[in-house]
């Protein structure tokens, strides 16, 4: 990936020589139901998390048929100043970023609407969020109450080492997807799905997750789409690096990693192959409306 074609930008708070808040401390939430989990259920789950920004709480309810988690209590520790990265991976990460805030303003003017950017913010072990502490076993994750995303850089070596998915693309693609979460709260649609907790089924509600998933999966597409069509930054394999991570974190592989079967009704984020079409989809195209799974019959 060419990413030093890029706008670095200036919407990165590098934490990393902060103190953190504490594995433990901050927000909690209710213990997920289901069947029991094992060792090595809590492992795929973190694995999970640390690819594309989901909660290892969320996938244990999925792997085990259980429940949802409360959203997280408000930490009421600040952090220092932010200042702006200096290392290699920082300025990564930094020119990603600016990629998405170019693609994604363009996309919102030509609707006639304004960008409103998010902020990134880099941290290690532990940082407080408007979401309750946010922390690395979390992976990347975007909190809408305080519109930044969150990334402990140290999982990029676990999607290397563990999970089989290298390449500077593929990490990329992780942070335009969480982008694609934070164009869904501009959007109103996180809103909408807020609304929806509690007046549906277990099972119905899992099923719009999926959908909102794929959405920020689609998200992350047309970020790719735009930026290469300005910029020219993928390179030969780029995107087969992007759609082997999608598919190492599809709920049916997850599920029958951990534990041997798959249960679709448990899924919360799609399959790996839905979840590599609906990129594809954004990626091909570069269109909002063809990344409506909203109103898709098939995903």
């Amino acid at each position: 990936m060419k990413w030093e074609k890029n706008r670095q930008s200036d919407q990165v708070e590098d934490r990393r020589s902060q103190p953190g808040g504490g594995m433990f401390g901050g927000g909690g939430g209710r213990r997920t139901g289901g069947r029991n989990i094992g060792l090595g259920t809590i492992v795929v789950a973190l694995v999970a998390g640390w690819i594309f920004g989901i909660n290892p709480i969320t996938i244990l309810g999925a792997l085990s048929g259980g429940g949802d988690l409360m959203a997280p209590t408000q930490t009421q520790t600040a952090p220092g100043p932010a200042q702006a990265p200096t290392d290699d991976m920082g300025r990564f990460v930094a020119a990603v970023l600016g990629g998405t805030e170019d693609v994604w303003g363009q996309v919102f003017k030509d609707g006639g609407a304004q960008y409103r950017k998010p902020r990134l913010v880099l941290f290690r072990g532990a940082t407080p969020t408007a979401c309750g502490t946010g922390q690395s076993a979390m992976g990347p994750f975007y909190c809408p109450g305080d519109e930044k995303v969150y990334i402990d850089l140290g999982f990029y070596d676990t999607l290397r080492s563990q999970l089989g998915a290298p390449g500077d693309f593929a990490q990329a693609y992780v942070i335009a997807h969480e982008v694609g979460h934070h164009v869904q709260n501009l959007m109103g649609i996180t809103d909408k799905m807020d609304q929806m907790r509690g007046r549906v089924s277990q099972r119905e509600y899992n099923a719009l997750s999926v959908r909102l998933e794929l959405q920020a999966d689609c998200f992350a597409g047309i970020w790719a789409h735009h930026n290469h069509k300005s910029q020219a930054i993928l390179e030969p394999g780029d995107v087969e690096e992007a759609l082997n991570a999608a598919a190492a974190i599809g709920d049916d592989a997850l599920q029958r990693k951990s534990q041997g079967q798959v249960v679709p009704d448990s899924f919360t984020h799609g399959t790996s192959a839905q979840r590599q079409r609906w990129f594809d989809a954004g990626l091909q195209t570069g269109s909002v409306t063809a990344c409506d799974t909203f109103k898709a019959r098939e995903l």
